[in-house]
């Protein structure tokens, strides 16, 4: 797992179509500009540039192994799994503002897949095949938390393998949005423990 706290590749990674990019090549492990542009529907030029300032600040690679020749050219991530660090971001020349586009960003694309994930499908069996909403409510102690975290880690991790190898069936790319984080208050409420 790779930690960064460079700024520019917050701005980097807060592009919707960067960000994409990362998610095709973390579902896939390794795919040349041309299969990027054909999953996400853009040009194969803008793909190339996409990847190119990806490369730029270290999150994807050329993978020399995947290639048929030395022409052709494959792309994958560096690292599986990116994480930020924010506390060290904001400290940095023009961090605070580079994580205040990621993080406006990052919560734009959040609401996106939650509002997406309770549309109602005329379709009940394709709802109930492609689509899982679930919230849980445990008590943790910090240690525990990060257990839980860990091995829904290992849980995608272990899919993500999966699905990057050969298979006689199609599949589609999923999103798994987890959050594993003390209980937030209520929106909207400025005491919610206040007597009423």
């Amino acid at each position: 797992m790779a930690t960064y706290d460079d700024p520019r590749i917050l701005r980097a990674i807060a592009h919707p179509t960067r960000n994409r990019v990362l998610h095709e090549l973390s579902a896939a492990g390794s795919l040349r500009a041309a299969d990027v542009a054909q999953r996400t529907g853009i040009p194969a030029n803008q793909a190339s540039f996409h990847l190119r300032q990806l490369a730029k600040y270290g999150l994807v690679e050329i993978d020399p192994d995947a290639g048929r020749d030395k022409r052709d050219r494959v792309w994958r991530l560096t690292d599986d799994d990116i994480t930020i660090s924010p506390r060290e971001m904001v400290q940095q020349p023009g961090g605070e503002a580079a994580y205040t586009v990621f993080q406006r960003s990052s919560v734009a694309w959040g609401h996106h897949l939650v509002d997406e994930a309770f549309k109602v499908s005329s379709d009940l069996e394709d709802d109930q095949a492609r689509r899982l909403v679930s919230e849980s409510s445990l008590r943790l102690t910090k240690d525990e938390a990060l257990e839980l975290q860990q091995e829904l880690n290992q849980v995608v991790a272990r899919y993500r393998e999966t699905g990057r190898q050969p298979s006689g069936e199609e599949r589609d790319l999923y999103s798994v949005y987890q959050l594993v984080q003390p209980m937030p208050d209520l929106a909207g409420e400025a005491d919610p423990g206040a007597a009423t």
